[in-house]
């Protein structure tokens, strides 16, 4: 019988960790809300654990309206007052903000935010071999960093744009041996 093989980053000791490995890193999200999700949750990843923000996911989707564009947009310093005492999500003041920024210019976007992210796919980049060939960043993920920023997003430098395009599917950086990669 031959073993289970995965990509090594998320060990192997966390159930959830691997879960989202497992079944949803790497796979195709579209929609505005969705992918604004995501946007919003790589953002607040930065210079954090993932799996802390994992762990918190289901807090923030309560307290960010389930993501909802239009909901957020709406927010007011109310509501950023609301987030920063919050205990179950990352209470950073110019994350929070910039969400609620990246809400607005999300609506304003012609065509939506999951269509304009999708443009920056890459379904045939070769699959890694090991996470040593996975890179930080592209030039897809600055050409798509600097496209959001164009349009008003805050929190959205070529490596979270990155991250998000392997969250989300837009490229797959399972190694070539790993489980996942063909799920």
């Amino acid at each position: 019988m031959s073993e289970l093989i995965r990509c090594t980053w998320p060990g192997l000791a966390d159930p959830m960790y691997l879960a989202y490995h497992d079944e949803e890193w790497g796979r195709p999200v579209k929609g505005d809300d969705a992918v604004y999700e995501r946007v919003v949750l790589e953002a607040f990843q930065s210079g954090l654990s993932w799996l802390t923000i994992l762990r918190k996911r289901e807090n923030f989707r309560a307290a960010f309206d389930h993501f909802s564009l239009p909901k957020v947009a709406a927010y007011t310093e109310h509501d950023v007052e609301r987030l920063l005492a919050d205990p179950g999500i990352v209470r950073n003041r110019a994350k929070i903000e910039a969400a609620i920024a990246n809400a607005r210019a999300a609506l304003d976007l012609p065509g939506g935010l999951s269509d304009l992210v999708w443009r920056y796919a890459d379904p045939d980049a070769p699959a890694p071999r090991t996470m040593a060939d996975v890179p930080a960043i592209t030039p897809a993920s600055t050409a798509l960093s600097k496209e959001l920023k164009r349009h008003g997003f805050r929190f959205v430098g070529p490596t979270t744009a990155y991250a998000l395009m392997q969250a989300i599917g837009l490229v797959n950086d399972h190694i070539e041996c790993c489980l996942a990669r063909t799920r």
